[in-house]
């Protein structure tokens, strides 16, 4: 039976939904009914009685009464249900009034009775929840994204490569791309996942005689020599070094595609070294157009790590001044340059050659739990089973084994020998729903009061996909079949927080939290920036990845986010920080006492992700910090308002430039917030280098937050965010990681969760661990409902 025939009738057999609600219902737990719910006629009756003179009287002059600063009106919010229809402006009043945003300092500030009756009144009516009876809210039905796809492909199967590169790029919402709402599902992706699942096992099973393995290393892969994207180059004569993955002892191909730029009398040579010995030299004829591949074998008498030395052998560079004439004009003499330089594209492994290919591991794991004496029908139910109780995440039932079997045993009646019939079992696992999707089914889906703790399974694969981005291991998925898992939830998250996987946390919690993904795509102005490339760009990701994976596995205050007095550079960083002492291109970890750096804020990544390609952005510097530090972002800008460049002609330093601009009055109220932010990390320019001058004018870096904490510069904006704003930064890390731990966005029922953290967070060292145990002891993790607001509901 053919691939295709048997992963047609996986699609229509996968979607086994009614199996999976059983055992989903069978281990939900307990529903716990009666959810707290807010009061409409005394939140109604205290509006108009006791807050809406307060806002008339403080409030309307900018925001009413026909003006709308910051595009903001008030006036227009006549009762409870229509404060509620717009609870996320309200949110930010709340905030304003409690931080003392609001009113602005030049105007009457309110007493102190006057912001309790507002502040509690909005507290209690945005959020009508009650911590002794939590909503958990619900995580909608949500697929792997591409990065949960690799890994768990890996940790499942253990193939070389990463299918999901080939996949649609995943929608973000909330900041990332693991939220349930937005993860579609496209019809081209249903094509990459039957693809996906046939290269996977191709490469994971053997089942005949096949070639010896391929591994390609491409060229970013490769140090030394200049970085130009898909290719690396030397200009002169030098080395290009990688690390070989050998599997095996044996004879193997390795493979060079290359060319040179051709210059004097001889074509490039190249020469190919492996561990210091010399192996071959080749004469590079290729040009740009059409690299040449040029291969060579040699034996490698050990497994394991091995260096791969590529070698530009014959520099040459010449110039001389020639006569020329051009268009009929008389000669004249111009200067002639020849440069001879290498470019590598990548470079491939094959092997071992030969009759006797090992097994691959991913062969051997998936056919390890055969048992001695089994018949092949026995064991390929034993190996099924096994393999698709580990990729759904939980224990298979008969009734869905049986139906897996089913094709097995269509493949073996076609001919099709042990492997290959589990081969196309396999496949329709890795393209069923249960695969694809990570569900958590319900005794009442449609019943918002119905509350009830997911069942241990479920706990697994939040607890793995948060902190690995990939399907639990064998000790997770033994605890849940013990019902052991959350009486042990400490210890294991302390294990996984230390293990290699807990780097997924770094890539995808991180990358985007912090805005790193962003690096790849930006370009500084070379004119500008003449220091900047692609391995200095590599470079200021690797220090902030490094930094945080730093205080992940030494359980650091996360504090240390703004005030630690480290980092970790390689020679080229440090040279671009002004550091000593450093060499090699190994990241090595460097105090940061006595200079002007310190914490996130003066890494280079952050400095020029939010830079012009030109110059420094204050503003973007400032509203990164605002988004992404305080969870106080400000909101869009006005329509019709030009940039700073595209307005009137306005002279002087840019902060007189910006000054100026901030006199228009619908730019003022954001720009107070976000300006002195982004001027105070000033002396940095926009690719993250130090300065005392922004060109020949004095960089001025004093200020003071719109809430009136005032600071000289970059370091003791940091104290005054540590400090008066701490409460804000540790309420914005731990919705951060709420959501992309829950794949959702937050509501108004999750800030007693919030609370609770923030309030673990305030009352000890404040160490990581205790941001990611609160995250997962909190009942939105532990728990779930139901569709629909239950305050809906009561009100019906």
């Amino acid at each position: 039976m053919g691939r295709h025939v048997a992963i047609l009738a996986a699609l229509v057999i996968g979607v086994i939904v009614s199996g999976y609600l059983a055992y989903s219902r069978r281990f939900a737990g307990a529903a716990q009914p009666g959810l707290p719910r807010l009061d409409h006629a005394k939140a109604e009756a205290e509006f108009h009685q006791k807050v809406l003179p307060v806002l008339s009287q403080h409030c309307w002059d900018c925001h009413g009464d026909g003006t709308s600063k910051g595009d903001v009106t008030l006036d227009t919010y006549t009762n409870v249900v229509a404060v509620l229809k717009d609870r996320k402006l309200w949110e930010r009043v709340l905030h304003n009034v409690e931080s003392g945003e609001m009113p602005p300092k030049k105007r009457k500030p309110l007493s102190a009775e006057e912001k309790q009756v507002v502040a509690t009144w909005l507290d209690h009516t945005l959020y009508p929840v009650d911590p002794n009876r939590p909503d958990p809210g619900r995580v909608t039905l949500r697929r792997l994204n591409r990065s949960e796809y690799n890994h768990t492909i890996r940790d499942l199967v253990g193939v070389s490569f990463q299918p999901a590169e080939d996949f649609p790029e995943d929608d973000v919402g909330y900041g990332f791309d693991n939220i349930g709402d937005v993860l579609t599902l496209p019809p081209l992706l249903l094509e990459k996942y039957l693809q996906a699942a046939e290269e996977i096992l191709d490469e994971a099973i053997v089942d005949g005689p096949r070639p010896p393995p391929t591994k390609r290393i491409e060229a970013a892969k490769f140090t030394g020599g200049n970085d130009a994207g898909p290719v690396r180059g030397l200009a002169s004569n030098g080395d290009l070094e990688a690390e070989l993955h050998i599997p095996h002892p044996g004879k193997y191909e390795l493979a060079l595609v290359a060319h040179g730029d051709q210059a004097g009398p001889d074509s490039v040579k190249m020469g190919i070294r492996v561990d210091g010995r010399e192996l071959q030299t080749f004469e590079v004829e290729a040009k740009s157009r059409e690299p040449g591949t040029y291969r060579l074998e040699t034996e490698f008498a050990t497994a394991g790590k091995h260096r791969l030395t590529v070698s530009f052998l014959n520099d040459f560079y010449q110039e001389r001044w020639v006569e020329r004439a051009r268009d009929g004009k008389p000669p004249k003499k111009e200067k002639e340059t020849k440069d001879r330089n290498f470019w590598l594209h990548s470079a491939a492994v094959t092997g071992p050659l030969g009759e006797d290919v090992p097994l691959p591991e991913s062969h051997v794991r998936i056919f390890s739990v055969r048992k001695p004496g089994q018949t092949e029908d026995v064991a390929a139910r034993t190996v099924i089973a096994e393999f698709t109780r580990r990729a759904w995440r939980r224990p298979v039932t008969a009734p869905e084994l049986d139906r897996l079997m089913k094709l097995y045993q269509e493949g073996r009646k076609a001919g099709d020998n042990l492997e290959a019939g589990v081969k196309h079992a396999l496949t329709a696992v890795l393209v069923s729903p249960h695969f694809l999707f990570r569900g958590e089914l319900q005794p009442e889906p449609d019943n918002p009061m119905s509350v009830h703790p997911i069942n241990e399974y479920a706990l697994a694969s939040r607890l793995s996909y948060f902190l690995w981005s990939s399907l639990p291991d064998d000790e997770l998925f033994a605890l849940a079949a013990e019902r052991k898992l959350r009486r042990n939830l400490v210890s294991q998250v302390k294990r996984m927080l230390k293990d290699p996987k807990a780097a997924a946390l770094t890539e995808n919690f991180a990358g985007q939290w912090l805005q790193l993904r962003t690096l790849g795509i930006l370009e500084p102005d070379r004119g500008k920036f003449p220091n900047f490339n692609n391995d200095l760009r590599r470079d200021l990701r690797t220090e902030t990845e490094r930094f945080f994976q730093a205080i992940v596995a030494e359980d650091r205050p996360v504090m240390d986010f703004l005030l630690a007095d480290y980092t970790f550079v390689n020679e080229r960083l440090a040279k671009h920080y002004g550091l000593p002492g450093v060499t090699g291109d190994e990241f090595v970890r460097v105090s940061l006492v006595g200079t002007p750096r310190q914490g996130l804020l003066t890494q280079g990544s952050i400095l020029t992700l939010t830079s012009n390609p030109t110059r420094t952005s204050p503003v973007k510097r400032g509203k990164w910090v605002l988004e992404n530090l305080l969870a106080t972002p400000p909101p869009p800008p006005p329509p019709n308002v030009p940039e700073l460049e595209a307005g009137e002609k306005l002279t002087g330093t840019l902060r007189q430039r910006m000054e100026k601009h901030r006199e228009n009055a619908m730019c003022a109220s954001c720009h107070e917030r976000m300006d002195p932010i982004g001027f105070a990390l000033e002396h940095f320019d926009g690719i993250g280098g130090y300065r005392e001058k922004d060109g020949n004018e004095v960089v001025e870096t004093a200020g003071a937050l719109s809430s009136g904490e005032a600071f000289q510069d970059h370091r003791e904006l940091n104290q005054v965010l540590a400090a008066a704003k701490r409460d804000d930064f540790l309420r914005c890390l731990t919705e951060k990681m709420l959501t992309y731990a829950l794949g959702r966005g937050l509501e108004y029922y999750d800030k007693p969760a919030v609370q609770k953290i923030v309030g673990q967070l305030k009352s000890g060292e404040g160490r990581f661990s205790t941001l990611v145990l609160g995250v997962v002891e909190s009942a939105p993790f532990q728990m779930r409902r139901g569709e629909g607001d239950p305050n809906e509901v009561a009100a019906r």
